[in-house]
């Protein structure tokens, strides 16, 4: 029996930055064989997107975050030598996963259309800005250019001003996706035989991610506005100053509310009929919220948690990242893992019968090519030095 979840699965990634890199090493966690290949002498460009870089080295933190168990191969794929190379992998790999502009491949015979000719089998993924067709399907484009385009930065941010998410969403996102749609296509392929391209746009992914906020104005046609760090559903809601730091505070029911009034000691306020009930508090929600803030205010925030917690009120503090990784929660549940010394975030998915154990560090440029092409393309060490020395590895 397999000890992981995608043993025997081989992905060939010819990606690079964030999305796709972000898809494969999730493959890779699951326990695909992942061979990431890369440019010789530079390699991905991220692993120049520092400061900051891993302690004595020139690679940057954002390389590390998503390439980790994953060997590097160097390969230079605008060479005819490069280019078989790279057909030989791809006849003896389930995946492929690239990020280039769309066409750009086919230029090399490295396209879906022409490896699908050696190995019906491979299922093929593109990632690109704007999907393979369409008006903009050539530009380029980056995370907040999607946030800004799709929706994302027009609910996000207060009243006065969009804004997009502080950590690259939808770079993030469209990995997830990226992964769910390679799993499905190998689930398809290992009941039919036959592989497939996946089309993948972040533009796309951008768009699907405002989930029931597009549907609500696909219903109602209300644009939704800008609320903060205020919440869409029952009141409250939304992050509230204590007398020291803020907390989040969720208690949108009739339960919740009248849980947190009662640890309040302001069980008056179910009195009040534009209180009493979700629907009155959401109606009179710029006279409630005042009040709220005014109560939260009389305590320190810890003290608060620990009152709410006890009646059962939905709370959390906000937290700066030392504190988020000095959770005792986060501690338990092993969120902050480790390889070779480098301290990594590990992976959520928690599998009973193949679990994600271990992780390797991210590989060095090239660090996998002796290796690699000798087991999987017959490259000898005497062919490897010359490949070496034309450049093309």
């Amino acid at each position: 029996m397999p000890t992981t979840a995608l043993a025997g699965v081989r992905v060939l990634d010819l990606s690079r930055i964030l999305a796709a890199p972000l898809a494969t090493q999730l493959l890779a966690d699951l326990g695909a064989e992942v061979i990431k290949v890369e440019r010789p002498g530079t390699g991905d460009d991220s692993r120049t997107y520092g400061p900051p870089f891993a302690p004595g080295t020139d690679t940057a933190a954002f390389y590390l975050s998503c390439n980790r168990n994953k060997r590097s191969v160097t390969v230079d794929h605008a060479t005819a030598e490069g280019q078989a190379i790279l057909r030989t992998l791809a006849a003896r790999s389930d995946v492929l996963v690239e990020n280039f502009r769309a066409g750009t491949l086919a230029k090399y015979g490295l396209d879906h259309e022409s490896l699908r000719e050696i190995n019906p089998r491979l299922v093929y993924l593109s990632v690109t800005g704007f999907g393979q067709s369409g008006p903009y399907a050539e530009r380029p484009g980056y995370d907040g250019i999607f946030q800004a385009m799709s929706g994302l930065m027009s609910v996000s941010g207060h009243p006065e001003e969009p804004m997009k998410v502080g950590i690259s969403m939808v770079d993030i996102l469209t990995g997830l996706y990226a992964a769910t749609a390679v799993l499905a296509a190998l689930r398809h392929r290992d009941l039919t035989g036959e592989g497939q391209f996946i089309d993948l746009s972040l533009l796309d992914c951008g768009l699907a991610s405002l989930s029931h906020f597009a549907m609500n104005y696909l219903v109602s046609g209300e644009v939704p506005e800008r609320r903060g760090n205020g919440g869409y559903g029952g009141i409250p809601s939304q992050a509230f100053m204590c007398r020291d730091k803020p907390l989040f505070l969720v208690a949108g029911n009739d339960k919740q509310f009248a849980a947190f009034c009662a640890a309040a000691d302001r069980t008056d306020l179910l009195q009040d009929t534009r209180f009493a009930t979700t629907s009155a508090r959401i109606a009179y929600r710029k006279e409630i919220l005042p009040v709220l803030q005014d109560i939260l205010r009389t305590r320190p925030r810890d003290e608060w948690l620990a009152v709410l917690d006890a009646h059962d009120v939905p709370a959390g503090p906000y937290n700066e990242l030392p504190e988020v990784f000095a959770d005792p929660q986060i501690r338990h549940r092993g969120m902050l893992a480790e390889a070779a010394g480098l301290p990594l975030l590990a992976n959520p998915i928690r599998l009973s019968a193949t679990p994600v154990e271990g992780y390797a560090p991210p590989p060095e440029l090239g660090e996998h090519t002796a290796e690699v092409l000798a087991e999987l393309a017959g490259v000898t060490e005497s062919q490897l030095h010359g490949l070496r020395a034309r450049g093309v590895v």
